[in-house]
């Protein structure tokens, strides 16, 4: 990989993580702003019928409860705005199920579904990779195959997830993390070495 192409997947991550930090807070902020937005853009049609000075029949009295009338009105329009944003994902969920086919999208675009594998994952399938080779001597389709899921599984430790992993392994255990038998010494100094510019 060239220096500029790995410079551009850093910026590209670094970006992205900004992101996905907007959006943890995305699904509480947008109910509020939804519900304060909508009930604002409401209010000057129907504000009027809260105002004690109004010639209209059917105007509220200037307070309820002791709490001026357009406080109740505002809470009023708030929860009518929320009860019709519920109705709307029940209306997607239980009828259109559309949520269904985002899933398959976003599984399809998961890298960890499709051809990478983190780190618990590469070792599993290592794993039973190993094991079928053992118990398949006979079979040569077989071990190849196996020999094929060994490679990738080793292609997999040169990626960032399993040098963190790496090195959270190092400080977690007394012994270092052994040189598994489908790698080499220098991935693993490399996994050992690479340093990471997360903001903590």
């Amino acid at each position: 990989m060239s220096k500029t192409s790995m410079n551009d997947n850093i910026i590209k991550k670094w970006v992205m993580k900004q992101y996905w930090r907007v959006q943890q807070s995305q699904a509480f902020i947008s109910i509020g702003f939804w519900g304060t937005t909508l009930t604002l853009l409401i209010w000057p049609y129907v504000g009027w019928r809260f105002l004690s000075d109004c010639d209209v029949r059917g105007c509220f009295p200037d307070t309820l409860l002791g709490l001026p009338a357009t406080y109740f009105g505002l809470a009023f329009i708030f929860i009518m705005v929320m009860a019709a944003v519920l109705v709307v994902g029940i209306i997607y969920d239980a009828f259109l199920g559309l949520w269904v086919e985002w899933r398959s999208v976003d599984m399809e675009r998961n890298p960890y579904v499709t051809y990478a594998l983190s780190p618990n994952w590469m070792m599993t399938t290592a794993l039973l990779a190993e094991t079928l080779k053992r118990v398949s001597t006979e079979d040569e389709k077989m071990e190849e195959q196996c020999d094929w899921i060994l490679n990738w599984c080793k292609s997999q430790a040169r990626e960032e997830m399993f040098a963190r992993t790496v090195q959270k392994w190092d400080k977690m255990f007394d012994e270092k993390t052994p040189t598994f038998w489908f790698l080499d010494e220098k991935l693993m100094e490399n996994a050992r070495n690479l340093e990471f510019d997360d903001e903590d």
